[in-house]
């Protein structure tokens, strides 16, 4: 009989921005994540990165003069790149593999490459919340915080139009989230735990941005237009 792939799902989103909650209750629904981190010092619950894929897209951008805090347009594979993205991803003997890491989001021409079947959920965060939250976590001044907040989500959005799949909101309410969480997790054919998810932390939700600068019209006509389709 044919071995049926497994399918691939490939969390997108910036960093700081509920990428760690989203996986965290994908994986809670039943999705492997491979050996993942499930702690780390700024995040209580983990990151529950996948260190291979870290490291293989740290490569990647290492490899074209960029890095996950200096992004660049045009993003070359090698072949022996492509083929360990794919090697990583489909050695998974469980029904449904999954993977997060917002460098994705800056090498993603070679994921599709890699791998036709992936498929996508997003998630993104109000761009002063990340911003703050950079500063807080890595020193990085508000400005450029939010300058990668633009260059993130709008490969974010690129790649949704692309490709059309579900997009949360890490700013909705709580049980606003859960409820949207919880139907994407149906449409994926995922087996949800109807008891409530133990994952989604409000305390997670830590870097509040104090509002007082302006966005500027790209950053906040991208953070709209994201918003519009996560409804």
């Amino acid at each position: 009989s044919m071995l049926t792939m497994p399918k691939v799902i490939c969390i997108l989103g910036m960093h700081r921005s509920g990428t760690s909650c989203l996986t965290g209750s994908l994986q809670e629904a039943g999705v492997d994540l491979g050996d993942c981190h499930s702690w780390n010092p700024h995040n209580r619950k983990g990151n529950r990165e996948n260190q291979e894929i870290v490291d293989l897209n740290d490569a990647v951008l290492h490899s074209n003069e960029a890095a996950w805090d200096n992004p660049r347009s045009a993003i070359c594979w090698s072949t022996e790149h492509l083929q360990e993205a794919r090697r990583l991803v489909t050695r998974s003997t469980s029904p449904c593999f999954g993977f997060k890491d917002p460098r994705t989001l800056l090498t993603l021409k070679g994921w599709s490459a890699a791998v036709p079947e992936l498929s996508y959920i997003g998630i993104f965060r109000d761009p002063m919340n990340v911003a703050q939250s950079l500063k807080n976590r890595s020193g990085m001044s508000i400005e450029d915080g939010l300058g990668l907040w633009y260059q993130y989500n709008r490969r974010l959005y690129l790649h949704y139009r692309r490709h059309r799949f579900p997009v949360l909101c890490f700013d909705d309410e709580e049980s606003l989230f859960k409820r949207k969480l919880k139907k994407i997790l149906a449409q994926q054919g995922l087996h949800d735990e109807s008891k409530d998810s133990q994952f989604y932390d409000s305390k997670l939700r830590t870097a509040k941005g104090d509002g007082v600068q302006s966005l500027g019209w790209q950053i906040s006509g991208l953070y709209k237009i994201l918003k519009k389709i996560a409804e």
